[in-house]
C-alpha cells in the first residue's frame, strides 16, 4: 500500500494532464511543431491494423504470419504483455541489456530500470491496457529496423477512467528492442533537441530521470514479481 501511495504522485500527474482535451488545446500548435520537426518516416512502411481489444491477444494466441511482419512477431506480444499489466520477466526479454525507455513521465537506462517502470503500473492503476493498436513496421534488414505501433491506451485510477492515444516508437537491432519511446498524443518527447529553449529541454529530461531514480528503488530495482 505505501509504494502505492509514493508512485502515485511520481507517475499520474501527467497522465491525468496530458488527457485533458483543454490541454492539448491551449497547446496544440506548439505540439504540433514539434512534431512536423521530428519527421516520421513511413516511405515503404508495412502496415498491420490489428483492430480493437488486441490485448485479449498473448504471445501464444496473436498468428504472426497473418498479422504481424517477421520483425514485429517476437516483440509485439510481449508489448502488449507489459502495457496490460500482466508482464512477467520473459516479456522483457525483447530488450538488449542496454536498451533505453523513455515516455513523458520517464527515462529508463537498462533492463532493470525498464522492468521498474512497467511493474510500477498495476501499483498505480486499478486498469492499464492497450485497447486498439495497428502496428507500421520498417526492416531495414533482418533483424533490424524500426516498429511503429499506433495505440489507444486505457487507464483507471480512482475509479476515473483515461484514454490516452500514442504512438509507441521501438528501434531494433539483431531482433532486440535498443530504444522504446512512447509519445503520448502522438506528439515528440520534449527534450534540448526538440524545444526552442534547450535550457528548459535539459530541466524535462532531468525530472524525467528522477522520476524514473524515485520509482526505480520503489520497485525493487526491477526485481520480478513472484510467479
Amino acid at each position: 500500500m505505501w509504494r502505492r501511495m509514493l508512485l502515485i504522485p511520481v507517475r499520474t500527474p501527467l497522465i491525468l494532464l496530458l488527457s485533458q482535451p483543454k490541454f492539448r488545446e491551449l497547446h496544440g500548435s506548439t505540439l504540433k511543431s514539434m512534431a512536423e520537426t521530428s519527421g516520421i518516416v513511413e516511405t515503404g512502411a508495412q502496415e498491420k491494423k490489428l483492430g480493437e481489444d488486441s490485448t485479449a491477444k498473448g504471445p501464444e494466441r496473436i498468428d504472426c504470419n497473418k498479422e504481424l511482419g517477421a520483425l514485429s512477431c517476437n516483440i509485439i506480444p510481449h508489448i502488449l504483455n507489459i502495457y496490460g499489466c500482466s508482464a512477467t520477466a520473459r516479456d522483457f526479454e525483447i530488450y538488449a541489456p542496454n536498451a533505453t525507455f523513455e515516455d513523458p513521465l520517464m527515462c529508463a537506462h537498462g533492463v532493470k530500470q525498464i522492468k521498474s517502470s512497467f511493474y510500477s503500473l498495476p501499483k498505480v492503476f486499478s486498469e492499464a491496457k492497450i485497447v486498439e493498436y495497428s502496428v507500421q513496421e520498417n526492416e531495414n534488414s533482418p533483424g533490424n529496423g524500426e516498429i511503429l505501433i499506433d495505440n489507444k491506451q486505457h487507464y483507471k485510477i480512482m475509479g476515473k477512467n483515461i484514454d490516452l492515444t500514442t504512438l509507441i516508437k521501438l528501434q531494433v537491432e539483431q531482433g532486440k528492442v535498443i530504444r522504446h519511446e512512447d509519445w503520448w498524443n502522438k506528439k515528440p518527447l520534449w527534450n534540448r533537441h526538440t524545444v526552442h529553449v534547450p535550457l528548459v529541454g535539459h530541466i524535462v529530461e532531468g525530472m524525467r530521470r528522477c522520476s524514473m531514480l524515485l520509482t526505480h528503488p520503489l520497485m525493487g530495482c526491477g526485481k520480478d514479481p513472484n510467479p
